[in-house]
């Protein structure tokens, strides 16, 4: 696949100019255009004031952002366009006037260039009409503010070539956003069950059924979200909701309409007005109302083909912010309260019909099962997606267990050479599941934490020892569990966004699924503790320095490396090589005889005093049992056979979740730095 180099937008206004800022940002050049001057330097005004803000909050420094503003070119000549890869429109919502400005594209634009509009209200495929390449047309629709919010619908129509879907799929990779793949339907996914949410809200107060501040506290609690629907309204603009609703409505019929007070309000020209307290003995009423709504219209646009339930849940998680998905959110609820409240709605309005999707579970009677592990087979090669980006592909049981039968599928498969095993979004796997180990720990299941984790084992030495080739495609973060899949492939390809990391001592445990049995036949013991002790990140170019990368490329070169293995053959994963001189200060101050002073806070002797020091201050911050057992762990398990090792790092896992250093660090992720005691 070509490499992606330039994207254009079209639109200087908010949603224009925070795509051109994310794409920027990502470190791709970008064409901002709009007709008139003076809406070129608004939009190229407001990118510097959000990467002003950006650098008074730490997030960037100045450097940087003179780097992002240096990428972005503001004109209003169209021709700027004509060799971009990708245009992304993003005028407003006026189907004339995106019709006529894609007619204009196509006559500008290089055939190669990929068109794509950035529509909430219309379908896809009638822009595509309008131009001579709908084979090369596309929906990427992103969500407010396209600077922060990480989704982005991908909406291929009828006629969008595979290509197409596959460059818009890497542009959204590139620039740093989370995609899901929705059929060109109204309101998409996400939209056809928030839109619904705020006019649902608009009906209750239309029928007395409560007060706006109780709707407003009925709508966090019922997704667990920080605004309710009417200040959402207010933040975004009541015009836009009743412009949406009106499309569906269109579209759909009378039940997504929107309701009469909803227009009133806009003509008003007022906000909402959110004052008082909620009214207790009105919000399970209220709960249930909206859950009825949402969870109903999320399981008819799954009947319907729009978007699978898992890519539905995403897109309700990371471009909404709920803390569960809808069909979470059934199974939290159970599915037969699911049904009730849907069956409620149904009642109320006619032309609401009972998803077959909820007739069939509710039938079942058992909670939806989601599919995490995604198989692809492409040219005799096995892609094997770990596809829970808004979890960053963290591994608990279900997602191990999929993983092995997507692998044992591979594996099966006679027209498959290699397997690959990628990540989706921006990590490739960042770990384990910390919330399944404190659960476990709470409830005195630890032998539960040790059969997890020698399934997990089984699986690894699996793939290291598979007859076909396997490969790790490490293409952004990896922490601990993730570090350790890709250590267990026997090749790993790698782009500049990837790396490595042990954090575990960190949070009270120790690297538990071979990360540092691995790593020291890699480079050795020292080094193995050194990674494993300091949880020090290993860029992807030192671990090709370090030969533990197999081979670092560009992501538009991933397939091109990909099948270059496949025609060379299994490499000789552990073979001998040099230390590099950059890690040659670490290896000596790890080297067996100074491990008793590092763990006691000393500087040993004979080593770069400097380098001593900031190792033992790293050291203080981790957990003291962890780091005794770790070591002893490293040096047993020299010179055995990997499942020798792989007994010895098992038989400790026991002991160290036992601790409650362990509790205390499990604990604390995400919210504070760990005390230790050492017990």
């Amino acid at each position: 696949m070509s490499q992606i180099t330039k994207i254009g937008v079209v639109g200087a206004g908010n949603m224009g100019s925070g795509i051109a800022q994310k794409i920027a940002q990502e470190g791709i050049p970008v064409v901002m255009v709009d007709l008139k001057e003076e809406f070129v330097q608004r939009g190229l005004g407001t990118i510097r004031r959000l990467l002003q803000e950006g650098v008074e909050r730490k997030l960037f420094k100045p450097e940087q952002v003179d780097q992002i503003l240096a990428r972005v070119t503001g004109t209003t000549d169209f021709k700027a366009l004509a060799e971009v890869d990708i245009v992304i429109e993003a005028v407003f919502e006026d189907k004339q006037v995106k019709a006529d400005l894609f007619k204009k594209l196509d006559q500008i634009c290089s055939p190669a260039t990929i068109l794509a509009t950035n529509t909430s209200s219309f379908y896809v495929r009638e822009f595509a009409e309008k131009t001579s390449r709908p084979d090369r047309f596309v929906g990427l629709h992103y969500f407010y503010h396209p600077a922060k919010n990480r989704l982005l619908e991908v909406i291929p129509h009828g006629g969008t070539s595979s290509l197409t879907v596959e460059k818009s799929l890497l542009a959204a990779k590139l620039h740093g956003k989370t995609s899901i793949l929705v059929k060109d339907a109204p309101g998409f996914a996400v939209n056809r069950f928030f839109v619904p949410f705020l006019n649902e809200a608009a009906r209750m107060l239309e029928e007395g059924l409560a007060d706006i501040a109780t709707i407003e506290e009925g709508g966090k609690r019922a997704f667990r979200i920080g605004m309710g629907p009417f200040q959402l309204m207010n933040v975004t603009g009541i015009p836009i909701a009743v412009h949406a609703a009106t499309t569906l409505g269109n579209e759909l019929g009378p039940f997504y309409a929107p309701a009469p007070i909803l227009k009133a309000q806009m003509e008003k020209k007022e906000n909402w007005k959110i004052e008082g307290p909620a009214d207790e003995s009105k919000l399970t009423g209220v709960v249930d109302r909206f859950q009825g709504v949402c969870l109903g219209v999320a399981a008819a646009l799954v009947d319907e083909g729009v978007a699978t339930i898992e890519d539905t849940d995403r897109g309700a998680k990371i471009g909404l912010r709920w803390l569960l998905g809808p069909f979470e959110i059934m199974n939290k609820i159970g599915i037969a309260k699911t049904y009730e409240v849907v069956r409620a709605i149904c009642r109320k309005y006619p032309d609401f019909k009972m998803p077959a999707l909820l007739e069939k579970q509710h039938g079942l009677g058992k909670p939806f099962e989601f599919s995490f592990v995604d198989l692809e087979v492409k040219n005799g090669v096995a892609f094997i997606t770990l596809n829970r980006p808004e979890a960053m592909n963290a591994l608990n049981e279900a997602v191990v267990a999929q993983l092995g039968r997507r692998f044992d599928e591979a594996e099966a498969d006679q027209r498959v050479k290699a397997i690959v095993f990628q990540g989706a979004g921006k990590a490739f796997v960042a770990g384990a599941d910390i919330r399944y180990f404190v659960e476990k720990i709470k409830a005195g299941r630890i032998p539960d934490i040790v059969a997890f984790t020698r399934q997990g084992h089984e699986l690894f030495l699996r793939i290291e020892e598979s007859r076909k080739l396997t490969i790790a495609l490490l293409d952004g973060l990896s922490l601990g569990g993730g570090s350790e899949l890709a250590l267990a492939c026997q090749a790993i390809v790698a782009t500049p966004a990837g790396s490595m990391a042990f954090p575990e001592t960190g949070i009270g445990i120790y690297p538990g699924l071979g990360g540092m049995l691995r790593t020291a036949r890699h480079v050795g013991p020292e080094l193995a503790k050194y990674f494993a002790f300091t949880g020090a990140a290993m860029s992807a170019a030192d671990a090709q320095a370090l030969g533990i990368v197999t081979r670092l490329v560009p992501p538009a070169e991933v397939d091109a490396a990909i099948q270059a293995l496949v025609a060379a053959g299994r490499p000789d994963k552990y073979r001998t090589r040099p230390i590099p001189e950059k890690f040659k200060p670490f290896a000596q101050l790890f080297e067996k005889a100074r491990i008793p002073a590092l763990l006691s806070g000393k500087i040993p002797d004979g080593v770069n005093a400097d380098l001593a020091g900031k190792a033992a201050k790293t050291l203080g911050y981790k957990a003291p049992v962890a780091l005794r057992i770790a070591d002893e762990i490293v040096d047993r398990q020299a010179g055995l056979p990997m499942r020798e090792a792989v007994e010895i790092e098992l038989a400790r896992l026991k002991d160290i979740f036992a601790t409650a250093d362990a509790l205390e660090g499990l604990s604390s992720v995400g919210k504070r730095r760990p005390e230790f005691k050492g017990q």
